[in-house]
């Protein structure tokens, strides 16, 4: 028995050792990120007079905000409820028709003057319906009227000047996104899965599409994003829908898909990374590990990054800026999404194994003054080199932000956490 082990043994052919470097099967999971200083050509700082609507839409859009390099807090002033465990301020300020306009985490609009005057509030809960049962929201400026989103499922037109209601447009769903208006049209959308087109003069309604239904959402819809003919919508599923702005024809429909390995946010689909047109491409992110870049005038995708975005992106020159699901600050390359440079931002508040539920809010970026700025709600603003990621200041913010910072009139506005309005200049 043991002759004929050793025969079989003997007639085995010797192991073929191939050619070549042995490369570890795992290493091309995720490679490591190398930090590159890259130069970058801004556009001239410009002293914008407004920022009224998101800057998806090119019109809407300051390329380089006029600011100091340094600036300091010269204000604050109480513009109603902050953040609870129920309540959330989504809505980022709006800067228009001399006024800062404000919307609360209890449906309170706030219009400020630049020194920091209260000149009106206007509550937008009706009669019998009770605080705290709903939150969320977002305004829009055009032509005198602001237009405001809300929790409570309804769009709301204001004057600006004296915050009379003018009329009002029930949703039949919640209201946390932030409208864009153009042409006499406010494109919204709501429950997360149906896009609005409704008149500004009456508030009635001249179209609407419906998307696949998703229970994964993130508090606030994205904006949608205005061509020349176009308005495209982002939806918690994960979808985008180019429609024919006038009439509401579906030009092209798209998805952002794909998700992070190993994260328990990767399940959440919804696209955070609101739309952002910059010439013929459109950028957006979701929550779980992926940013797309796809032809406006129909919806083919042109790459795909592997880095979700938090916020919309901010284009500059031939890179974008963004916020990432990871909690980064990162510099890509806008032809091809390729990572420039990568910095990490605050994470878990407890960094402990079992103590890791909550983490750090990043709201941004911007580029003002010649600096990418997040706002975060750990108490800080951080201002950073756009070629190189340096950090270049910290910069306080009372009771830590709650929104997206807005640069207009050379000074920068953020939402606080406690129910502040902040200007820096």
């Amino acid at each position: 028995m043991g002759g004929a082990f050793l025969l079989l043994a003997g007639c085995e052919e010797p192991e073929v050792i191939l050619p070549g470097v042995r490369e570890d099967i795992r290493s091309t999971a995720e490679a490591e990120q190398v930090n590159q200083s890259r130069a970058l050509k801004l556009a001239a700082q410009q002293s914008n007079a407004e920022w009224a609507q998101s800057f998806g839409t090119p019109a809407f859009r300051t390329a380089h905000p006029a600011l100091r390099s340094s600036p300091q807090l010269i204000w604050s002033v109480p513009i109603g409820s902050g953040d609870s465990k129920r309540q959330r301020i989504t809505a980022d300020p709006v800067v228009a028709g001399g006024l800062v306009y404000t919307l609360d985490s209890a449906e309170r609009v706030s219009a400020v003057t630049p020194g920091g005057g209260l000149v009106w509030q206007t509550d937008l809960i009706q009669p019998g319906e009770a605080e705290g049962q709903a939150t969320g929201g977002g305004m829009g400026y055009a032509d005198g009227v602001l237009y405001v989103s809300s929790g409570y499922g309804n769009l709301t037109a204001l004057d600006a000047k004296t915050g009379g209601v003018r009329w009002r447009q029930k949703l039949n769903a919640t209201g946390s996104g932030a409208p864009t208006i153009r042409d006499g049209l406010i494109y919204l959308v709501a429950g997360d899965d149906t896009a609005w087109a409704v008149n500004t003069k009456d508030g009635r309604i001249a179209w609407q599409i419906q998307a696949t239904p998703s229970v994964g959402n993130v508090l606030g819809a994205p904006a949608p994003a205005l061509s020349s003919d176009l308005a495209i919508f982002a939806f918690g599923s994960g979808d985008l829908v180019g429609a024919f702005r006038k009439g509401g024809v579906r030009r092209w429909g798209a998805s952002v898909t794909g998700e992070r390995k190993g994260r328990a946010a990767s399940r959440i689909g919804d696209v955070t990374g609101s739309p952002v047109i910059v010439g013929s491409t459109l950028y957006a992110g979701n929550h779980s590990g992926r940013t797309v870049a796809f032809r406006v005038d129909n919806g083919e995708r042109l790459w795909t990054a592997t880095e979700g975005a938090l916020g919309p992106v901010w284009p500059a020159g031939d890179s974008i800026f963004l916020v990432s699901d990871r909690n980064q600050i990162i510099r890509m390359n806008a032809a091809d999404g390729s990572v420039i440079w990568a910095q990490d931002l605050p994470g878990f508040v407890k960094d402990k194994p079992k103590k890791r539920g909550a983490t750090y809010a990043h709201y941004g970026p911007v580029l003002a003054g010649g600096r990418v700025i997040v706002a975060s709600n750990d108490g800080f603003l951080r201002l950073y080199n756009p070629e190189d990621g340096a950090l270049l200041q910290r910069i306080e913010v009372p009771g830590g932000a709650t929104t997206g910072p807005v640069v207009a009139g050379s000074t920068l506005y953020v939402v606080g956490t406690k129910g502040q309005l902040h200007a820096f200049r």
